[in-house]
């Protein structure tokens, strides 16, 4: 488990992702909205969910056994942003009459999250050990 000081920097780390993502949609809705653009996004996320987690693992300077959970951490925290955000203050993802936004990018949130969780599983699997890889 991390440790008190890395948990709030796991914390930073959550909310700054979390802009990031709401940025995204906001000023680039269409790459949830557009079929195509939609599709792109899910595949083009599994290696921005690997470049997040490499970058959580090393801004937060954690071993290969904090990982899953530092990981989890950054994830379930950026999640209740998001639910609370969809919940109470959906406006902060763009506006949408119909509501297909908010479900495609609901979508897209969801499927980093697990791809993220599932990165770092993978990550944290034993083998030889590295100097990039403890």
């Amino acid at each position: 488990m991390p440790s008190p000081k890395q948990l709030q920097l796991l914390s930073l780390i959550a909310i700054a992702l979390w802009i990031l993502a709401t940025a995204s949609i906001r000023y680039f809705p269409s790459t949830v909205t557009d079929p195509l653009l939609g599709d792109i996004g899910f595949l083009t996320s599994i290696p921005i969910c690997w470049l997040c987690v490499v970058a959580v693992r090393r801004l937060a300077g954690l071993t290969r056994e904090q990982l899953v959970g530092g990981t989890a951490f950054v994830v379930a925290v950026a999640m209740l942003i998001d639910a609370t955000a969809l919940r109470w203050a959906h406006p902060v993802y763009g506006s949408d009459e119909s509501g297909s936004l908010f479900r495609l990018a609901s979508a897209w949130l969801l499927w980093g999250y697990g791809v993220s969780l599932a990165i770092a599983m993978l990550m944290s699997r034993r083998g030889p050990a590295t100097a990039d890889h403890p």
